[in-house]
């Protein structure tokens, strides 16, 4: 019994080197490449802030997904565009790309606050917006609690309304508390974050012509995704909705002026964003042809002329 207790000691103690030492192996190749470089810093008071600064004219933020896979590499094809006309600010939220990725629950509250505090810190002027998939709650919320900072929002691929009102339920909270364990949830994370994983996503959901897609942004992807001292903790928290929040009454109290913009190809895209239109009627609506959910990146100057018109 001894002999069998000892031998199963010495084969889940090998178990749990290997798997350490397969997670090493994937970060330290995941990151290999560099191909994202580090912008300039906010230091915010819960860790620093990777972005960039570029352009003349009224000051324009860009805010990426919320996936821990995304970061400010999303608007790379934008911004050479949009810096003709405006002074553009792209952040790295916490937790993904090169900005601080602390071991914590993020929350939807925390990214309010990151944005609010980041205009009034290095903007310094009332900004238009524009947010892409999940974040686009962030705005949304932090102009319903101070209109003063923002002035118009678009808002691309916006979540269904019922989406951004789901809460952590038990299996979500179990599934968080597994990815949080310091090797099996790491190696659960590399899973999920794999390059092939990542690949799928740009073929299958995000790009309708998969030939325009690049195999450098796959790799800057999985590269975002590896960075940084905890990056598995943005992943947790999203997949498990603590970074939602239901955003009807920041959508009733808003009067600033809203445009949605969908990828014409996106799954459900007219129905989702007509639902806004149920809860604040000025909202405008757009959707850009042959997209899905990265018009940003699959038809930059289609979404560019659309900022154009709308922002002015």
């Amino acid at each position: 019994m001894k002999r069998k207790l000892f031998a199963l000691s010495v084969l889940s103690t090998s178990a749990i080197v290997s798997t350490a030492i397969i997670n090493k192996f994937v970060k330290v190749h995941a990151i290999s490449k560099n191909k994202l470089q580090k912008s300039l810093r906010y230091k915010w008071r819960f860790g620093d802030i990777n972005y960039t600064k570029s352009g003349t004219g009224k000051p324009l933020l860009l805010i990426h997904d919320l996936n821990a896979v995304s970061c400010s590499e999303e608007w790379k094809r934008m911004i050479p565009l949009l810096q003709k006309n405006y002074t553009v600010y792209a952040v790295d939220l916490m937790g993904c790309g090169h900005s601080e990725k602390p071991n914590m629950t993020y929350t939807n509250y925390l990214y309010v606050q990151l944005i609010s505090d980041f205009i009034k810190s290095e903007i310094g002027h009332r900004t238009n917006v524009v947010a892409s998939g999940e974040a686009a709650s962030i705005p949304v919320m932090a102009c319903a609690n101070d209109p003063d900072l923002f002035d118009q929002l678009m808002l691309i691929n916006p979540f269904s309304i019922l989406e951004y009102s789901q809460i952590p339920g038990k299996r979500a909270k179990f599934y968080k508390m597994v990815v949080d364990f310091p090797i099996l949830g790491t190696l659960l994370y590399h899973i999920a974050t794999s390059k092939k994983a990542i690949k799928g996503e740009f073929y299958q959901r995000w790009f309708y012509d998969t030939c325009l897609i690049e195999p450098s942004w796959i790799d800057a992807y999985y590269e975002s995704a590896h960075l940084g001292y905890s990056p598995k903790s943005v992943y947790a928290s999203q997949k498990c909705n603590y970074t939602k929040c239901n955003i009807v009454n920041a959508l009733k109290k808003i009067d600033n002026s809203i445009c949605l913009v969908g990828g014409e190809k996106a799954e459900s895209i007219w129905e989702k964003l007509k639902e806004y239109q149920d809860y604040n009627s000025a909202v405008e609506i757009a959707l850009i042809p042959k997209t899905k959910l990265l018009p940003q990146m699959e038809a930059p100057e289609k979404l560019y002329d659309l900022i154009k018109t709308y922002f002015g």
